[in-house]
């Protein structure tokens, strides 16, 4: 009953692959020059995004539409030479160790038509070893999960250090050497164009924690940083100087984009703030009396009250009531001695105390405006409305009497240290485009437009609806491969501004939406 507001009611509609187009553009028989840039060695670096991740995993169908792969394919056209990419030795996601299935690194989803169970992990087997060492250069470097200054420290690709969590898989599988870097297999290859899109894990890992990472601001040794934890700017400063300086010797041209904003991924607004359908009158009486109660003991205090208005179901099955979540909020005021205080005389001492614990530092969720709401995480989904075992009855209805605990949701305050760091990390990309002379691509504006009105494009419409939107895949973090097309037109564009080429954008209907549970 509780979740009867965040199912996915999305069979009827959904199509996997998209229709193709047969239309073309006027200029479609126009050849493509590369004006000013030399598109001849095109090296990609990155995170997930340039990999082409998708659907919760790497898999060689998804690496094919990742968008520097898109990118090269349009250099091709004007100049551009072959283009590498270390390929996953299958379409089913997972990584091993020595036969060994690598922890946190899951095959990919696809979606089962079922209403119930709608995204599930695709059958098969893991065949990718990482312990299978690539031999030879490749032109994609993107590197899931890596951070700005994982790009420019030696040993990120030690395949020794992969289970201590020390190194990263995926780079292991490719790197020149136990003890190189990103950034110099990439300059090692004299290439004559880059890509460089990175920063976005500099705070979405912490976002994805629910905020339980620490923010670092202030810290410039990021060697003491926990996985979770937010970047400092400054420390993102001299990485993002240092990889574009290496990046642009002896005149190299190149393209660098700036961040969205992680918290308006599908991930964080699939579910809403108030999920909670219409409760029965009993519930509704008692919890408002409890909630009540602590409100006038704050606004008898001077401070501000923190929770809202429940309301019952009414029996009309047309009407959808709704109320919001219980949530923990860190950043509160512990008020659990005053709590005790002013319910000892209703429930006794032993459960006052208790009570006073529990809501010591919660409230209601909020959802104001884009700049002052609460985010949900796409992964509670399934403990809304489920009964926790750390407490008793009436107090254990998860969302309801029990609230969400930190790591389920990403708070107001929480978002704002996001968007603080996004915001500087921002100013430093614009401002090394600027001065180095670069391409500069504006993908904090094009996304959030994708959550908000939307966009259009060779006749189709894109928005970040998880799963029908078109835009995102089913983890509701990275593009669907109609996603990455939007983001490589979008490099496209600012490569044709800036170096007076004349290459051609893709028709990103002929790319799909979802992959399906089988692929070849």
């Amino acid at each position: 009953m509780i979740n009867k507001n965040i199912k996915w009611l999305l069979i009827a509609s959904l199509t996997l692959v998209a229709c193709n187009k047969d239309e073309e553009t006027s200029s479609a028989d126009a050849p493509a020059t590369s004006g000013a840039a030399n598109f001849s060695k095109y090296v990609a670096l990155g995170d997930s995004y340039a990999a082409g991740y998708s659907d919760g995993a790497l898999f060689k169908a998804g690496q094919q539409t990742a968008y520097p792969a898109i990118l090269a394919g349009q250099f091709a056209e004007a100049g551009g030479g072959a283009f590498t990419t270390p390929f996953t030795n299958d379409n089913f996601g997972g990584l091993l160790l020595a036969g060994n299935p690598i922890p946190g690194q899951g095959k990919r989803l696809y979606y089962t038509g079922n209403a119930s169970n709608p995204v599930a992990p695709v059958p098969g087997t893991i065949s990718t070893d990482v312990a299978n060492h690539l031999s030879g250069s490749f032109n994609n470097l993107g590197v899931p999960g890596a951070k700005s200054f994982h790009l420019v420290a030696a040993g990120y690709g030690n395949t020794a250090g992969i289970m201590a969590g020390l190194a990263n898989p995926y780079y292991a599988r490719f790197s020149s050497s136990p003890t190189s870097k990103i950034v110099d297999d990439a300059t090692n290859q004299a290439p004559t164009f880059f890509s460089l899109w990175i920063g976005g894990n500099d705070v979405l890992s912490y976002a994805l924690s629910g905020g339980t990472g620490v923010n670092q601001t202030g810290n410039l040794n990021p060697a003491t940083y926990g996985s979770n934890d937010i970047t400092d700017p400054n420390v993102y400063a001299n990485v993002f100087n240092t990889l574009v300086t290496q990046l642009t010797t002896g005149g190299r041209g190149g393209v660098v984009a700036n961040l969205p904003y992680v918290n308006s991924l599908p991930f964080f607004t699939t579910i809403p703030t108030n999920p909670i359908p219409g409760l029965s009158p009993a519930n509704v009486t008692s919890l408002n009396q409890l909630f009540g109660g602590i409100n006038a003991a704050l606004s008898g205090a001077g401070l501000p009250t923190r929770y809202s208005t429940l309301v019952a179901d009414d029996g009309n099955p047309a009407t959808i009531e709704a109320n919001p979540l219980l949530i923990v909020d860190e950043s509160l005021l512990d008020i659990s001695v005053q709590i005790t205080a002013a319910l000892t005389p209703v429930y006794g001492a032993t459960t006052a105390t208790f009570l006073g614990n529990l809501y010591g530092k919660t409230r209601h969720a909020k959802n104001v405006s884009a700049s002052n709401r609460d985010f949900i995480l796409l992964t509670s989904k399934g403990v809304i409305g489920t009964t926790s075992t750390s407490a008793p009855a009436p107090f254990n209805v998860v969302g309801v009497s029990y609230p969400m605990q930190d790591g389920t949701t990403l708070t107001i305050a929480e978002a704002a240290e996001i968007k603080t760091a996004t915001d500087a990390y921002n100013t430093t990309i614009q401002s090394v485009a600027t001065s180095k002379g670069l391409a500069f691509v504006d993908l904090k504006t094009a996304m959030s437009q994708l959550s908000s009105v939307g966009v259009s494009e060779d006749g189709y419409t894109l928005l970040s609806d998880f799963v029908t939107g078109g835009a995102f895949s089913l983890d509701g973090i990275h593009p669907s491969p109609r996603g990455y097309a939007y983001i490589a037109n979008r490099f496209i564009d600012a490569i044709n501004a800036k170096y007076g080429s004349t290459l051609k954008k893709v028709n990103i209907g002929t790319y799909r939406v979802l992959f399906p549970a089988v692929l070849n």
